[in-house]
This record gives C-alpha cells, sequence and structure tokens, in this order.
C-alpha cells in the first residue's frame, strides 16, 4: 500500500466523505489511522493490500470491511495479466483469495457473507464459461454491485430508523441521539448505518443534538464520528465513555443508536466495546437502545451471541497513545485484556433497525428474526 497525492482531501466532489474510491482497475482506501489530522488515500493493488488495510484498521466498520475486500480482489484479478489458467481454476484462485481476506477481521459476518456470495457466483459462472476472463469478469461485476447496494440499504435503514425513532418518542421534535464507535460513511461504502440514522433525523429538522462517546481505546468516535459529524454540521457533542450512564442520568438523550458487526438468531448483537455498558445503562434508565445493521450483518447460523468470535486487539492500544501508535502511557510488565467487541443480550435492545424496517418483539422478549429475515 502506497499513499497517493492526487487523493488528499478526503472529500469528493460531492462534498460528502468517502472511505472508498473506486474505478474498475483502481482502488483507493482513506487511512483511518490517521484522521482527523491528516487525509491520506492508499492505492490498494491486490488482495494482499486489502487483507493489511483491514487487519491494520486502515478501513474498518462492517460493512466497509466487506466492500473494500472484495474490491481490493476484484483490482487485483483486472490487472491480472499472466494468469492462463481455465475457467475452473480461476474460480479456485479467487475462492482461495477470499478465504485468505475472510481472515482479516473474523468478527465481522458481512466479510464472510459477502465472500459466501462471492463464492457462489464464480463457482456457478466457472461451470458454463469457456475461459477464465468470463469468471473474473463475473467477480468484478459482482464486486461492483456490492458497492453500489450498500449505499441504498444505509439510506434505507437511516429512513426506517428516524421514522421508527420519531413514533415511539414522546418529544418526537426535539431528539438527542447517543452513539458508539463509527457507524457512518467511514464505516460503509456511503451514508452509515447507525449514523444514517442520525443523518435522516437532522434531515427531517428532528434532531436537536448527536452525542458521540470517544469509543476507546482506538477513539474511533473522537477521530471519525466527531469527524463526519462537524463535516456535514450537525449539532454535536463529544463525551467520555465513562460518562455515558451520568449523560443519561440527566435527560440529556432520549435514545442510544449503535451499529453491529454480527447480530445471532435470538437478537444477540456483537458491537464494539463499550455497546454492553450502553445497553445495561439505557435499561435502567428506561431509554430505548437501537442497533442499526443490514440484514446481511445477520448470521442465522448463530443461535445465541455466546457462539460469535470476539477477536482480541494488541496490547499496544491501551499501553500506548494514539491506539497503540504513539508513545507508552501504561507501565511495562501489566497484562492487557483488550477485546475488539463485546456482545449485547437481545433483553437490551429495543428494535433492530435494517433496510427492510426494524425489527421488534411484539409483546414478547424475543426478536423473531428468522422469521423477519424470510419474509423481507
Amino acid at each position: 500500500m502506497a499513499p497517493d497525492s492526487n487523493f488528499s482531501d478526503g472529500i469528493d466532489s460531492g462534498n460528502s466523505l468517502q472511505a472508498i474510491r473506486y474505478n474498475r482497475g483502481s482502488l483507493q482506501l482513506l487511512d483511518q489511522t490517521k484522521l482527523p489530522l491528516h487525509s491520506t488515500y492508499l492505492n490498494i493493488r491486490d488482495s494482499t493490500d486489502g487483507w493489511h488495510a483491514i487487519k491494520d484498521m486502515v478501513v474498518r466498520g462492517a460493512p466497509a470491511i466487506a466492500i473494500a475486500a472484495a474490491l481490493s480482489l476484484a483490482v487485483e484479478v483486472f490487472n491480472l495479466g499472466d494468469f492462463n489458467g481455465t475457467p475452473d481454476e480461476a474460480s479456485s484462485f479467487i475462492i482461495m483469495k477470499l478465504e485468505y481476506l475472510v481472515s482479516s477481521r473474523p468478527t465481522a459476518v458481512n466479510l464472510s457473507d459477502a465472500a459466501t456470495k462471492l463464492k457462489q457466483i464464480v463457482a456457478k459462472v466457472a461451470t458454463s464459461a469457456s475461459e477464465y476472463k468470463s469468471v473474473f469478469e463475473a467477480y468484478i461485476e459482482a464486486s461492483e454491485v456490492m458497492l453500489k447496494e450498500d449505499v441504498d440499504t444505509n439510506k434505507a435503514i437511516g429512513s426506517h430508523g428516524a421514522t421508527f425513532i420519531q413514533r415511539h418518542l414522546e418529544n418526537s421534535k426535539r431528539i438527542c441521539m447517543l452513539t458508539h464507535c463509527n457507524t457512518g460513511s467511514l464505516a460503509t461504502a456511503g451514508y452509515g448505518t447507525a449514523l444514517g440514522v442520525i443523518r435522516s433525523l437532522h434531515t427531517e429538522g428532528v434532531l436537536e443534538r448527536a452525542y458521540c462517546t470517544e469509543t476507546r481505546p482506538f477513539n474511533q468516535g473522537s477521530r471519525l464520528t466527531a469527524y463526519e459529524l462537524v463535516h456535514d454540521n450537525i449539532p454535536a457533542t463529544l463525551i467520555a465513555d465513562s460518562a455515558a450512564a451520568a449523560l443519561m442520568k440527566d435527560g440529556k438523550v432520549n435514545a442510544i443508536v449503535v451499529g453491529a458487526d454480527r447480530v445471532a438468531s435470538n437478537g444477540d448483537t456483537a458491537n464494539k466495546i463499550g455497546t454492553y455498558s450502553l445497553a445495561v445503562s439505557a435499561k435502567y434508565h428506561n431509554m430505548p437502545f437501537f442497533v442499526a445493521a443490514p440484514l446481511t450483518s445477520v448470521d442465522l447460523s448463530l443461535s445465541s451471541g455466546g457462539e460469535i468470535v470476539i477477536e482480541e486487539r494488541s496490547p499496544k492500544e491501551l499501553l500506548n497513545t494514539h491506539g497503540g501508535l504513539g508513545e507508552q502511557v501504561a507501565t511495562s510488565g501489566i497484562s492487557v485484556w483488550n477485546p475488539a467487541f463485546d456482545v449485547t443480550p437481545a433483553s437490551l435492545i429495543y428494535g433492530i433497525i435494517t433496510e427492510k424496517g426494524v425489527i421488534t418483539k411484539k409483546g414478547t422478549d424475543a426478536f423473531d428474526i428468522k422469521g423477519f429475515v424470510q419474509n423481507a
């Protein structure tokens, strides 16, 4: 990966933030480890660059990870000049690369879901193709469709969420929302999931203020969400993670909306570490807690959140400043436990906002997510 000086401002001609810039054969990812002080795009030439960009959190957020991974391989096969195999060998090549990419961030179900769908597409094309180029072309086109569909999905999530929240809050004309981590344009192909809901509330003129947590230890809230909110001129306030309960107690916020990296079939949700703490506080303060995520984040193969694999990050993220990239602040020799995610039980979640509508409990304490997905 190498910085591209031709893409340095982080803002496209339409004045909207873009984590992903793609043209067929070319991919640039905004290096989110450098935000908000420096906006630099990195050239992604192949799946190896894509894997490292995901692992090193150059790109992050479950939807953006899936799109970036798919497109990194699309760029690789588009520029692959020395491949002379059969269609079956082309399919095997792509499948092997997709499995490699999935290993970069195992908790994000969107990545494995996208890889599964793309594998099925190339395997099907390979059975009738006369040359390998047809398999590569099918893969590239399918990846590009995923890029467009993600933006459309996020806008639908925002619309459904804004409508539902206004309908279920008493004071629906002066709404204050709290969010965690970063779930906006920087975490998706555009617009965002939980932050997309906040954007929609703002567009409809009912958002009084958005609050965002720092989201330690990698500070996605203070570095990224605050950056997006200021960029879009949305009234916003940054708080310490440990101030969230006090914010609720003082009545400064009406509801909480967060994203998701994986949702089990019973509604248990894995999201950025600290989400569970917010949900517990919201329950105590009788405040609705929403999850906003595309249906691709739902994993019906998991009966509960106990089956979700939780990634652990480097101890340096706690031992050093700047999410592990700066100077050491903790004493040498101290042990570190640094899970990237936690699991919020479905019992603490008021509703799950998707592109097809809001999943609710309908008088029970359980979500019928399987039924919702089947009818969507």
